[in-house]
């Protein structure tokens, strides 16, 4: 998703969701818009990302990695290197449909994923019942809260109406970030999955609107805050010097939004994916994200089996908020 959360998910997460199966209804559908990293338009498309086939010798290895931003540049470099460090061939899937890519590396259509954050794919695993899993980490994309009169949350007048999207991605993480922020509190002190329900006590007025409202209210003074994902943030051309606050990507509450790099569980220890999920990380392909994304991704490096266990904590933060 293009870097908001999930817009996320750049923030995923962002997005179209996917229909579930005739079952008991989850409070949690398919999570929305910021679920993840970058949104493109279209329906399932194979991209073989600037190739040579004259190139590719007979060992060479075929990788096939869905994403939902095929057409950014900094894939090409990815690609590149890929074959040049790796003698792997990648070939890229784009997605616009963020309900498609999981299901898709399910049934092996692809071999790898990288469009969501560990928030989105808990709530997969949890609905759908599998077992996919992370293999790498990639960036974390700050949750900004703006003010156009204010310069910190302390000035926010008592009762001061503040913005935040409604749905459920980017309201729990927007709550998140205005009680590190000091505005409010939440029960059991909040999570993945939090929603105006778990507020306990407030110094703001909280209202809801749709992720791509918040900037509009704001610039409309309506509010005299918002939280704005990075996608609508850059759309209104908000300035980076109206931001109050934001979650810090290395906190604990920020944890869950870490975009990945995804397999099907039995091949999470596969040398090559692991390997293809460092490469990300090479100086000229996190330039290339930057350069697209505004210069607002915080790139992580996380090991897997740290990310597998933090998806299996979030996943049962997603069970849980599913039987409420």
């Amino acid at each position: 998703m293009s870097s908001s959360t999930p817009s996320d998910p750049q923030q995923p997460a962002p997005a179209d969701q996917p229909v579930l199966p005739t079952r008991k209804r989850s409070r949690w559908p398919w999570l929305a818009a910021a679920a993840v990293v970058v949104v493109a338009a279209g329906v399932i498309t194979a991209v073989v990302a600037n190739r040579d086939d004259s190139s590719a010798t007979s060992d060479a290895q075929t990788v096939r990695i869905g994403v939902t931003d095929a057409s950014e540049p900094y894939w090409k470099t990815y690609v590149d290197l890929a074959k040049q460090q790796l003698n792997v061939t990648v070939t890229l899937v784009n997605f616009s449909d963020y309900s498609q890519p999981n299901p898709a590396l399910k049934e092996k259509q692809i071999d790898l994923n990288q469009f969501q954050h560990i928030q989105y794919l808990a709530n997969y695993n949890a609905t759908a019942g599998d077992d996919l899993q992370p293999i790498g980490a990639t960036a974390v994309y700050p949750l900004p809260l703006y003010s156009l009169k204010y310069k910190a949350p302390a000035e926010l007048p008592a009762d001061a109406k503040v913005a935040i999207p409604n749905d459920a991605i980017n309201q729990a993480r927007g709550l998140l970030v205005l009680q590190a922020a000091g505005l409010v509190t939440l029960k059991g002190g909040g999570s993945a999955f939090s929603s105006t329900s778990d507020v306990e006590t407030k110094k703001v007025d909280v209202v809801t609107l749709d992720a791509s409202q918040t900037a509009g209210a704001l610039q409309a003074g309506s509010v005299a805050a918002a939280i704005v994902n990075n996608n609508y943030a850059t759309s209104a051309k908000l300035a980076k010097t109206a931001v109050l606050f934001q979650d810090d990507p290395a906190s604990t509450s920020a944890a869950p939004y870490v975009n990945l790099f995804v397999s099907r569980a039995a091949d999470k220890d596969n040398a090559t994916y692991l390997k293809l999920a460092e490469l990300y990380h090479d100086p000229s392909v996190e330039q290339g994200v930057q350069t697209s994304n505004g210069g607002t991704a915080v790139f992580r490096k996380v090991p897997p089996a740290d990310l597998q266990s933090l998806l299996k904590t979030v996943q049962d933060q997603a069970v849980a908020a599913g039987k409420k």
